[in-house]
């Protein structure tokens, strides 16, 4: 559902630009198109945490399975993560609200991406900036963080299997998320972590089309 939701906030407006040729986006549809991005980008980022915790518990805890990750605390873990999620995205979406703005302005992308909407005010933006990043930092670098550990213990449980069968069937219950994991985090980090340093717009929004649409 989230996965859904995080394409269909840009996916569909690119489409409908390349079918009329037409590449306007009014401000408030800009303004709207960036905080539901922002907030299904935080929400599938938080998720895919929680499937690592998930993974881990399964592999280094099989028989606690069913009690640790009850049908209660699964609903509280996407709640808690909704929840930060929409706060994320209302934070940038009213910080973005106090900046000045040409009456026509190009954004270099395909959808309005936080730091390429921001890099185009004509106010100041220190504050933004200084927001965005420290915020950026703390959603996906700890996450990341627990993702590592979750997979450290993972690595450090199968290579405790004695049988090749038993490695295979536990690695491969982990592979294809720990692939989207990566490229979800590498090129998120990489477009934003980037914002400060000249970069083109091209490779930008190649970094986007990866974990905005590829990952989901």
């Amino acid at each position: 559902f989230v996965d859904i939701c995080f394409t269909s906030t840009t996916i569909p407006k690119m489409l409908w630009n390349i079918q009329t040729q037409s590449q306007v986006i009014t401000y408030a549809g800009c303004l709207t198109q960036m905080y539901f991005f922002l907030n299904f980008g935080a929400w599938d980022d938080f998720l895919l945490t929680v499937m690592a915790y998930d993974r881990f518990v399964a592999i280094c805890h099989p028989l606690h399975y069913t009690v640790i990750m009850n049908p209660r605390f699964c609903g509280l873990l996407v709640l808690v993560s909704w929840v930060i999620s929409v706060l994320n995205s209302l934070l940038h979406s009213l910080m973005v609200l106090r900046l000045s703005f040409r009456t026509k302005v190009e954004i270099p992308h395909f959808f309005c991406e936080l730091n390429q909407v921001v890099g185009q005010a004509c106010s100041d933006t220190f504050l933004n900036d200084m927001v965005m990043n420290s915020v950026i930092m703390l959603l996906l670098g700890a996450p990341l963080a627990g993702i590592l550990y979750s997979y450290s213990k993972i690595v450090s449980s199968i290579h405790r299997i004695s049988s090749a069968q038993g490695k295979y069937k536990a690695f491969s219950t982990s592979a294809s998320h720990l692939s989207v994991v990566s490229l979800f985090f590498c090129t998120s980090l990489g477009v934003y972590l980037s914002s400060a340093a000249p970069q083109s717009s091209h490779s930008s929004a190649v970094a986007s089309v990866m974990y905005t649409v590829v990952t989901p």
